[in-house]
């Protein structure tokens, strides 16, 4: 995972990348990842799909995966800044 702060606005954004399968496709592979980080983050803004890419097999696809990068914002306190 990726972790990137940065400033913005008077704001401080959090940027992480995260990686998401499915077996059905890309779409559902993005939502498990905003669906699982939206536990455990707030203030969640932005899902950027950074790739996309299947594993495949001797068949066809056995599964799409997706790496997005999200940024939350940091509820900062002024006196602590």
């Amino acid at each position: 995972m990726v972790s990137i702060e940065r400033e913005v606005g008077g704001s401080v954004y959090n940027f992480i990348e995260l990686v998401g399968t499915s077996p059905l496709g890309w779409e559902e592979a993005i939502e498990k990842i905003v669906h699982t980080a939206s536990k455990k983050l707030t203030n969640v803004r932005i899902a950027e799909v950074m790739e996309m890419d299947m594993r495949l097999t001797e068949g066809g696809v056995m599964e799409y995966r997706a790496r997005v990068r999200l940024s939350f914002k940091h509820e900062v306190e002024p006196e602590t800044l």
